[in-house]
């Protein structure tokens, strides 16, 4: 075996939450062209549907499981329904997410709960369905943010908690499961990738940040995936408990 074939995920299923749209997208195609059969998790079924076709156009068997993370037992459904048609558990994404802008004075609590509940919430919903039948090499790959570590400028209290929570998470996961499961779990903190999310930034943020932007500009979604990719193979063997800034430098101007 050479080390290019060792990021290769022949043989291996993956789930992907939030695989409707944005950066999930990108994640599942990645995780297909690399020889993955692909589980796509979201609440908006109608798009997974085009997310399906791409997994498929790179060869690879889709799975579409309507999922609403906060629910723990659709969580459970989910994995039910994986190993019913794939047998198995090999890599889980916890990609479903949620953001919002709100100064910290006029944040409900409703509003505050609700991101808390999809970002950390259904992120261990998820991980610990999964870690009920994943076998040893399995890895989970959780998605926290630059903004788990550092701020830019957008008042984002509830958001920017739950992903800093999720590294928290990421760390302890890790601890427990290392030695006794098998298993990995890592995070990826990404920085301005273009998504459904950044294209709801008022216009000029994103060029205000710019300074911070040792490489001086925003991130391929392909440059996002390709880190999961490699965080979800064996390539990643000996790394666990880690969270990777893939920013572009932001965390470190």
């Amino acid at each position: 075996m050479t080390v290019l074939d060792k990021f290769r995920l022949d043989g291996r299923v993956v789930i992907i939450t939030g695989a409707s749209s944005g950066l999930g997208v990108s994640f599942a195609e990645a995780c297909a062209q690399a020889g993955a059969d692909v589980v796509l998790a979201a609440r908006r079924v109608d798009k997974l549907k085009d997310t399906a076709t791409l997994v498929r156009n790179a060869g690879r068997r889709a799975l579409i499981v309507r999922t609403d993370v906060v629910d723990p037992d659709q969580c459970t459904a989910l994995v039910d329904a994986t190993v019913s048609e794939f047998g198995q558990v090999d890599v889980l994404v916890n990609n479903a997410g949620i953001a919002s802008a709100l100064p910290a004075t006029r944040e409900s609590p409703d509003q505050f709960r609700s991101i808390i509940d999809v970002n950390l919430n259904g992120s261990y919903w998820a991980a610990q369905a999964c870690g009920r039948v994943m076998q040893p090499g399995s890895a989970i790959v959780n998605i926290a943010s630059i903004l788990g570590i550092t701020t830019a400028g957008l008042p984002q209290a509830a958001y920017s908690a739950s992903k800093a929570a999720i590294i928290g998470l990421t760390r302890d996961l890790a601890q427990q499961w290392g030695s006794r499961k098998g298993i990995r779990i890592n995070a990826i903190a990404p920085g301005f990738f273009e998504s459904d999310m950044t294209g709801q930034f008022d216009d000029g943020y994103l060029d205000g940040l710019a300074s911070r932007m040792v490489l001086g500009r925003t991130g391929d979604p392909v440059e996002l995936a390709a880190t999961l990719v490699w965080l979800a193979s064996n390539a990643a063997g000996y790394v666990t408990g880690q969270t990777i800034a893939v920013d572009g430098g932001f965390t470190i101007a």
